[in-house]
């Protein structure tokens, strides 16, 4: 198994820079996710430490072996691609063998890695079948189980499930995050979807045009975010303008305060209200004036849009009652949980809350 250490890592097309001064470390044995929107970089370097691009600078190493000069091929990576990469014309047994084959792997030894592989991704039925005969998912398991079977130091996986429905999605989620447990391999992880990054990674990097945001794990990402743009993409949220004042929050005229709050520094700043640290309120004296705009009935959930004033409205979820939805145009007062929210500073850039 391997650690993988990025120094300074530098990448250029052209006359743009796509990725400069990117420091990151990741741990043996962690499943360690690149999150970002599509162009932010996040396949660019996965593609550098394949080998598969050219590093202008920095230095790449695989425990303190320095890799940026080593081939490909000599890295000992398992690969696992968005369209899956499987031979078409080799059965699901074969493809598996592939890379052992490659190594001049006894013939005994092959058939035990094989069988321990189909087994582990409980494709075993289908060792005989060509891959136009296979699902999705299990050709994806196939592509799985080929990467690993050569027993690679990293395990890199660029959007493995973004071909596949949302349901095989889920249920692969769920593979990879067990056969990886299993295995105790160093996973790199790539994807744009917020759910799957966090449904299956110990840390998550969200990354935006070619620098890393924030490192932490799911739930750090999401309770404590780095900055606005970590909050807005990772899952929903209600971005408000506020005023702090002695530690005091003021949002739409109403005032909140919290013990955390103490540290804050007097002046405007930017406010993260998920929609479900939102509680709708009537008949109190306390909290935001708003009125009911819409409402959408999602079963276990409603999600209500409010307005506020100043032109603004805000998202939130609450567990659906038994009797009538809130009609719209009732007038109700919010309340926030205000040991969940963040309080960002004006320019966005900062948490006030991070460490806290």
């Amino acid at each position: 198994m391997s650690k993988i250490r990025i120094v300074n890592a530098k990448k250029i097309y052209g006359n743009t820079t796509v990725i400069e001064n990117l420091n990151l470390n990741i741990e043996d044995g962690e499943l360690f996710t690149l999150l970002g929107p599509s162009g932010c970089g996040k396949t660019t370097l996965l593609r550098m430490i394949a080998g598969f691009n050219s590093i202008e600078d920095g230095d790449f190493y695989f425990n303190d072996e320095r890799i940026n000069d080593k081939e490909p091929s000599k890295r000992n990576i398992g690969m696992v691609f968005q369209n899956y990469a499987i031979f078409p014309h080799l059965t699901v047994y074969k493809n598996i063998a592939f890379g052992l084959k490659n190594r001049k792997v006894p013939k005994d030894v092959e058939r035990e890695e094989v069988n321990r592989m189909l087994k582990m991704m409980q494709i075993e039925d289908y060792a005989d079948r060509l891959p136009e005969k296979l699902s999705g998912g299990q050709q994806q398991r196939v592509a799985l189980a080929r990467a690993l079977v050569i027993k690679p130091a990293v395990l890199l996986m660029d959007e493995p499930l973004s071909n596949l429905d949302a349901k095989l999605r889920v249920e692969m989620r769920q593979v990879i995050r067990s056969i990886q447990r299993e295995v105790g391999i160093t996973t790199l992880y790539v994807t744009h979807d917020q759910e799957e990054a966090m449904s299956i990674s110990d840390t998550i990097a969200v990354m935006k045009e070619g620098a890393i945001q924030h490192i932490g794990t799911p739930k750090s990402v999401y309770q404590r975010p780095e900055n606005v743009f970590v909050a807005t993409f990772i899952g929903r949220t209600n971005i408000l303008q506020g005023n702090m004042h002695a530690g005091v929050l003021e949002i739409c005229g109403s005032r909140f305060s919290h013990s955390s709050w103490k540290t804050v520094p007097d002046g405007p700043v930017q406010v993260s209200v998920r929609p479900e640290e939102f509680v709708i309120a009537q008949g109190e004296a306390e909290g935001i004036s708003a009125s009911i705009a819409d409402s959408v009935y999602l079963g276990l959930n409603t999600q209500y849009y409010l307005d506020i004033g100043d032109a603004q409205q805000v998202e939130i979820v609450q567990e659906s009652p038994m009797e009538d939805l809130f009609s719209v145009g009732t007038c109700v007062r919010l309340l926030i949980k205000t040991e969940k929210i963040n309080i960002f500073s004006a320019d966005g850039n900062t948490n006030y809350l991070r460490g806290i």
